[in-house]
């Protein structure tokens, strides 16, 4: 194997090598991008309804709600945790189909 043959051979390995690193370079990026499900990378549900507390719960006594109760599950509602029907203008923006959860006292 002559001089001219090992460079030749040097050069095609170096091709093959950047190839090979671009190819799964491009690889991890659609998969941290597509298929990753890390934690930071969500989007948050709740924009900014009680952000200083860790959780945001409501508990009301049945006796209170009257015959009906109609409740924010989009957290966009400026009434929260009541519905002010701001899911419309949420669903018509994102294609989602979120929809107030409704409770009603039960016919006798």
């Amino acid at each position: 194997m002559g001089l001219g043959q090992n460079s030749a051979l040097r050069v095609e390995w170096i091709a093959a090598v950047s190839l090979a690193a671009g190819a799964a370079a491009v690889g991890y990026l659609a998969y941290k991008k597509c298929l990753s499900k890390d934690k930071c990378c969500k989007a948050m549900v709740n924009p900014h309804i009680q952000k200083d507390n860790p959780k945001v719960v409501h508990a009301f006594d049945m006796e209170d709600l009257g015959d009906k109760a109609v409740y924010c599950r989009c957290w966009r509602s400026k009434k929260f945790p009541l519905c002010d029907g701001a899911h419309t203008k949420h669903n018509e923006e994102t294609g989602d189909n979120v929809g107030p959860l409704i409770i009603k006292r039960k016919e006798a």
